[in-house]
């Protein structure tokens, strides 16, 4: 299997760096690939582009889509690793989705709406947050952020959502046990998801 993950975090020392990286060794572990795409070391511009909007003429896509489109084209897991800010991803990650998993990649135009194009291919998640998880939990973050972002992703291009672990509260205090554990969850995630045995 083939995972792309996508991480949204402008310090390459942040606490979502070292998921990613944590993620990418449980996964080559399992023998599958990785590709890391880091959006800000990318200077991935996530501003779309009124060309790429579909509407009576076909949407014109820059070569930064195109490209990237390309690269994730036989990708069969994909994993986003980000900090939840204003109980929302990045700005940088909601453009992403926008520019790349639109139109021509996440969908097809169809008949009375539109025809999902990653049927088969599967999302996991993982966030971190200074709130506490009772506070993102209790307060109906964590339900909206799933059903507006994940679910409405997953719905309109076919993904199937795997999982989404959010570690709250653990940014301002992180220690090494603390982040022993974030990194033991992420593994335990890769393994019960991508084991032999689910691939």
């Amino acid at each position: 299997m083939k995972h792309a993950v996508i991480v949204a975090h402008p310090a390459r020392k942040s606490l979502n760096a070292s998921i990613a990286q944590a993620y990418r060794t449980a996964a080559e572990k399992l023998g599958h690939s990785v590709d890391v795409r880091d959006l800000y070391a990318m200077r991935f511009d996530p501003c779309l582009k009124a060309a790429e909007i579909p509407g009576p003429k076909a949407p014109v896509f820059r070569d930064d889509v195109l490209r990237e489109r390309a690269r994730l084209a036989d990708v069969d897991v994909f994993v986003f690793v980000y900090p939840l800010w204003f109980n929302a991803p990045p700005a940088i990650l909601k453009g992403y989705v926008d520019r790349i998993f639109g139109m021509g990649f996440g969908f097809q135009p169809g008949r009375g709406g539109n025809d999902p194009a990653l049927t088969g291919r599967r999302l996991i998640s993982f966030t971190t947050s200074g709130a506490p998880d009772r506070w993102v939990r209790d307060t109906g973050a964590m339900t909206a952020l799933t059903q507006l972002f994940d679910n409405h992703l997953a719905g309109t291009c076919g993904l199937t959502v795997v999982d989404h672990i959010h570690f709250g509260g653990v940014v301002s205090d992180m220690t090494e046990e603390s982040a022993a554990d974030v990194f033991a969850r992420v593994r335990v995630a890769a393994a019960q998801h991508f084991g032999v045995q689910n691939s």
